[in-house]
């Protein structure tokens, strides 16, 4: 699914390198999900894009009453919690699959002005249907700029995969303050956490059952699905890498975004251009011009 291992023209070991996967985890075996799991699953996740602040139990309720699914609540939690990663973004016990043996650190964004690039990134896990089955994708985004720093597409979410997205976004653009997170395993892991004991860079993460403190990545993950996923569903990995490269590129250089005055990203991510006034919890939108500096 994640390759095309008939491929004419590029070997496995090409693919692997395109799709940044790693290809012991392609010869990971694999139980998959049935035809059935996956139209839930795709139902979930177009669901909760509308309706993201909807938990397991809601969504249970939706695909039974309003949509006629005969299926067990059990189900539904196994496929919302651990399959896909979804969590609502209310206070209560809906969120990301944690370890509860991981340390969890300070959330350290709150009454923070973010007012420069660099200041503090996102980091984040989405789940990405394609034809007959489904894909994970992580992305690493610039709070201040919304500028994408770097994303990366698994079969699996683990660990390590975020590690690694989130060590080439260093590498590309160099280090922030602050990497926020939420509470998610692959986040709370030695291997991620490990990164910032030898780095200045401080890790945050939400409070439990706070998404909303995340939420500007959150609306990163509605703008690739109903701009891109949904209008035209990607056969396989290959298919999925290519139209997210596109996408990205799109976003980060052509979209304009109301929330930073109608400017591109990489308008204010790389020329430094600079708002005033951006407090990133009481203030959506710049009441104030952007200016160079």
């Amino acid at each position: 699914m994640m390759v095309r291992k008939s491929h004419p023209k590029i070997s496995i070991v090409k693919q692997c390198d395109v799709l940044q996967l790693n290809r012991s985890s392609l010869y990971k075996s694999s139980k998959g999900e049935s035809a059935f799991n996956l139209e839930l699953m795709e139902k979930m996740d177009e669901h909760y894009m509308q309706h993201p602040y909807k938990g397991s139990p809601s969504m249970y309720v939706y695909l039974t009453k309003d949509m006629g699914y005969k299926v067990s609540r059990n189900r539904i939690d196994r496929l919302y919690y651990n399959v896909m990663g979804l969590r609502a973004i209310v206070p209560g016990p809906h969120t990301s699959k944690r370890n509860k043996d991981h340390k969890i650190y300070p959330y350290l964004l709150r009454d923070l002005v973010i007012e420069r690039p660099n200041q503090v990134w996102a980091a984040d896990i989405t789940y990405i249907p394609v034809e007959k089955g489904y894909i994970y994708l992580v992305a690493i985004i610039d709070l201040y700029s919304r500028y994408v720093l770097n994303w990366s597409l698994s079969n699996t979410m683990d660990a390590k995969w975020c590690k690694e997205a989130l060590q080439e976004a260093m590498r590309l653009h160099g280090r922030p303050d602050i990497v926020n997170t939420d509470q998610g395993s692959q986040f709370t892991s030695d291997e991620f956490t490990g990164v910032f004991k030898e780095i200045p860079t401080k890790l945050s993460m939400d409070g439990k059952g706070r998404a909303t403190d995340n939420a500007f990545i959150e609306r990163l993950w509605r703008s690739v699905k109903y701009e891109k996923i949904y209008l035209h569903r990607p056969n396989d990995g290959l298919d999925c890498f290519i139209a997210l490269q596109e996408y990205f590129n799109y976003y980060n250089f052509e979209r304009r975004h109301s929330s930073i005055n109608d400017y591109r990203p990489a308008e204010i991510y790389e020329k430094r251009v600079f708002l005033k006034q951006f407090h990133c919890h009481n203030n959506d939108t710049m009441e104030n011009k952007p200016c160079l500096t």
